[in-house]
């Protein structure tokens, strides 16, 4: 799928901000990375198509600069908390960009900024998730999830257990979902009739309330996994 084409802007040419430039740029998107320190930049490399901005993203005016009257999305992702806020403050209300994304180490404030009207990604919750499912050998990987920790989004592989059901088996109305499946590299949206197939990937989307019972479903060590998740 060809996604249209659009144009970002990103504050700070870090790790993060200068990879996800550059990914945006290889998709065809037209890309202005902004930051203070003109020797940021370099983490770009010699074939970066997009535009530099030279300022901070607390600037009105460099945002201007940089676009902002005509952007479709922004993205503050430098290291501090407070700096990426009002950037993105200043990118929905001042310039009205729809989609506003800041990358927020704290995760308390996540809550707070998002209904202000922020997007926000926690490195901090992210990396605790995945780590913590690596240490318990989960037979699931958590993914970001859209509410703050309410329902999680999660992959897993159907195992000879589960093989021959169908979704409709595996689903619970408001507490477990499959919302996709990938067999033999082709993903296809799940429906209840589909019938799971050893070695076929899922991305189910889980209430807290049924993690248990979802653990129990893809884990071999499902009693000591499901009193873990469910504390």
């Amino acid at each position: 799928m060809a996604w249209p084409q659009m144009k970002y802007i990103i504050v700070g040419c870090g790790r993060v901000g200068s990879t996800l430039a550059k990914l945006l740029v290889a998709e065809g998107h037209n890309v202005t990375v902004v930051d203070e320190n003109p020797a940021a930049f370099k983490r770009l490399g010699n074939r970066f198509t997009g535009q530099v901005e030279l300022g901070t993203g607390i600037d009105a005016e460099v945002i201007r600069r940089a676009g902002g009257d005509s952007a479709d999305g922004f993205a503050s992702t430098t290291n501090g908390d407070n700096r990426n806020v009002m950037a993105a403050l200043i990118a929905h209300r001042l310039f009205k960009i729809k989609k506003v994304v800041a990358r927020i180490y704290d995760p308390p404030r996540g809550q707070m900024y998002r209904e202000l009207g922020i997007e926000t990604v926690c490195p901090t919750t992210v990396g605790a998730q995945i780590i913590r499912d690596m240490l318990m050998s989960a037979p699931f990987t958590s993914v970001p999830s859209f509410d703050f920790g309410k329902i999680s989004s999660l992959f897993c592989t159907v195992d000879a257990k589960v093989a021959g059901r169908r979704v409709a088996e595996i689903e619970r109305d408001g507490a477990i979902r499959i919302a996709a499946i990938r067999t033999s590299g082709t993903v296809r949206v799940a429906s209840p009739s589909d019938v799971l197939a050893a070695g076929d990937e899922l991305n189910a989307i889980v209430a807290p309330a049924a993690l248990s019972e979802f653990a129990k479903l893809f884990g071999d060590s499902a009693a000591p996994l499901t009193e873990k998740i469910g504390a």
